[in-house]
């Protein structure tokens, strides 16, 4: 489940590195929030209800999340030059993907307040869903 979530950040991030790189299209990070958003309600069938108490706490857990990526990314820019530090890098890494994991598995309790347990599964699903698409159509630009 940790490599799915990492998987899932890592093809959200690059999608929007890769958008952002194209000098004819310019990336729309509310277009693509609201096609999203638009996916998500669509392939899970939430309600009105459930969809507003829903992407709130889904954004909340967004902006934790990527603070924590971000966060991981700029200490990877460079090697330390030892071993000593290769190490404390590596289990610092792994520390920032632990609490990405953490966040997630809190606003997963929330969700279930708010949805059932199928509805949940079907959202999840859907949102990775959406990112491999999006992925694939932005790799596809690019050939």
């Amino acid at each position: 489940m940790m490599k799915k979530l990492i998987l899932i950040l890592a093809l959200s991030f690059s999608f929007h590195t890769l958008c952002a790189q194209q000098k004819d299209r310019k990336f729309d990070k509310e277009k693509f929030k609201a096609e999203l958003y638009q996916y998500i309600t669509n392939q899970a069938s939430l309600t009105s209800q459930e969809a507003a108490a829903f992407f709130p706490l889904y954004e909340e857990m967004l902006v934790k999340q990527r603070a924590l990526f971000v966060k991981k990314k700029k200490s990877c820019k460079t090697k330390p030059a030892d071993e000593k530090g290769c190490r404390q890098l590596i289990l610092n890494m792994d520390k920032l993907e632990i609490e990405m994991k953490e966040i997630q598995a809190q606003y997963h309790k929330k969700f279930l307040h708010v949805m059932p347990a199928s509805k949940l599964y079907d959202v999840l699903k859907a949102e990775e869903n959406f990112h491999r698409q999006a992925f694939k159509r932005v790799a596809h630009r690019r050939r």
